[in-house]
């Protein structure tokens, strides 16, 4: 893919945008095309200068953006529209740094632009919690001020909206850092929606580590909205804790599937696919493991093999991909280990288990048999497309087995009875869990997040954009006399 394909903006003259502006940077790092594993474009690199001015920026605009809902509530509907206008360009880049299918790279900006639609319409009154011949209280929502937020490379775009949508909306502004292996399309659609949004309300930057430290440890944010590894958010806790900022992380998760003897296997089979191996399994929320009862084991099993057999493996930009490469080096080497030690350890590959033999970071889609609790692909997040199938006799021991981990971000059943499903659901440790689908409660008014070392706080919906706010209360004189 030439850089022409990718997007009409000239990709070695990326700039990052500060108070509205577009801003050149002295330094750049590479930006790798996973399909090739080449260097394929160089992106900015901000100077902590050019950082400092970032939040500067936002926090002069704050003073005015805070005032003015209607006019927030336009400018999220005009982003929206700007994007949309703009998606063939941003899914081409997108798909180039990314890797995945370009049919997915324009289902993540949709995804993207419906979730600012749905906080554009939010409404959200003050609540009044005393009106008697006593008094007069009234509980307003009142914004943060500047948000540092870290988005990261497996759907840069829709993730970074996740943030931007609801920040906005509560009168907050932004200073928005990319992951460094995908930083170009965000900051195309910070370009893009420089046009829409005043100045300073809106700042994207990017470079290579420390950038996020950087960003995290800045006396000027505060909140921090992160989505990211367990790991590097347990460091951005530790970060704010100095100067008490506020905190939304979602991190890590292992998702278990328990799937009852009477499950339907067909339909089972597509769901568990959709859920595991879309973006090549590197989602957050993926089905990472699955637990089959004893009876159905077999043949879900092959039901499963037999899908992923068709699958077709290819560059995102090639028509008819299903599935792209894996985003980056040390990922590839992660799934490539962990299916590997797996394998060593008596699982069977029914189909894939290893990497294809071709340029890029491609792996074959994987499905494990005959795996057991205690192996790392079965105990850790694999993020990949690889998939351990295990089987389990009893319901109770299923539950204790999927809540045996130390990540809670989704899980699923699957079982013909709804009432019986629902009643196991509620014994899983998560923050969501859904029956007959996985991941299916994600939607912009459903609060989305994890349980355990899987997080803290919630996105979407009323409760994500509360998230953004600090209560205030307002006590008067009764309004009665």
């Amino acid at each position: 893919m030439t850089t022409a394909e990718t997007s009409s903006l000239p990709l070695d003259q990326a700039t990052v945008t500060i108070d509205g502006a577009a801003v050149k940077t002295t330094g750049t790092f590479s930006v790798i095309n996973p399909a090739t594993g080449d260097v394929f474009a160089q992106a900015p690199s901000v100077t902590p200068e050019q950082l400092d001015e970032a939040f500067a920026s936002a926090q002069r605009a704050f003073t005015t953006w805070q005032r003015d809902e209607p006019a927030r509530r336009a400018a999220l509907t005009a982003a929206a529209d700007a994007i949309d206008a703009s998606a063939a360009s941003l899914a081409s880049l997108l798909t180039a740094e990314q890797g995945k299918p370009l049919n997915q790279s324009l289902e993540e900006i949709g995804i993207g632009t419906t979730w600012l639609r749905y906080f554009a319409d939010l409404k959200l009154a003050p609540e009044v919690v005393q009106d008697d011949d006593q008094g007069y209280a009234v509980v307003n929502r009142v914004p943060l001020g500047v948000v540092a937020a870290i988005a990261p490379w497996n759907f840069p775009l829709n993730l970074a909206i996740w943030k931007i949508a609801p920040a906005l909306l509560a009168g907050n502004t932004m200073v928005l850092k990319p992951s460094p292996f995908t930083p170009l399309s965000t900051l195309m659609m910070g370009t893009i929606l420089s046009d829409v949004l005043p100045k300073g309300v809106l700042n994207v930057v990017s470079g290579p580590d420390p950038l996020g430290a950087a960003m995290t440890s800045h006396a000027i944010p505060r909140k921090i909205s992160f989505t990211g590894s367990t790991p590097t958010g347990k460091k951005i806790a530790a970060a704010a804790a100095s100067d008490l900022k506020r905190l939304t992380l979602e991190l890590g998760g292992n998702d278990p599937a328990i799937v009852l003897a009477d499950a339907d296997i067909t339909a089972t089979a597509q769901g568990l696919y959709a859920s595991s191996f879309y973006n090549a399994g590197q989602i957050c929320l993926a089905t990472k493991r699955v637990y089959a009862h004893e009876s159905i084991h077999a043949e879900l099993v092959e039901a499963m093999a037999d899908i992923v057999k068709s699958v077709r493996v290819d560059a995102g930009n090639v028509p008819g991909a299903q599935l792209g490469p894996l985003n980056n080096r040390p990922q590839f080497d992660r799934v490539s280990e962990l299916v590997s030690d797996a394998l060593a350890h008596g699982a069977r590959a029914v189909t894939g288990g290893k990497p294809l033999d071709r340029p890029g970071f491609f792996y074959e889609p994987t499905i494990l048999d005959h795996v057991t609790d205690g192996t790392r692909i079965v105990d850790e997040e694999q993020f990949g497309p690889a998939l351990p199938i295990l089987s389990f006799r009893d319901e109770d021991d299923a539950v204790t087995r999927a809540n045996a981990s130390e990540f809670g971000l989704t899980a699923s059943v699957w079982s013909g009875d709804l009432d019986r499903a629902s009643d196991l659901a509620a014994q899983i440790d998560a923050g969501q869990i859904s029956i007959n689908s996985h991941g299916g409660g994600v939607q912009p008014n459903l609060p989305f997040g994890g349980h355990k070392l899987s997080g803290m706080g919630v996105e979407n919906g009323p409760w994500g954009y509360y998230s953004f706010t600090e209560t205030q209360v307002i006590h008067s004189p009764s309004r009665r006399r």
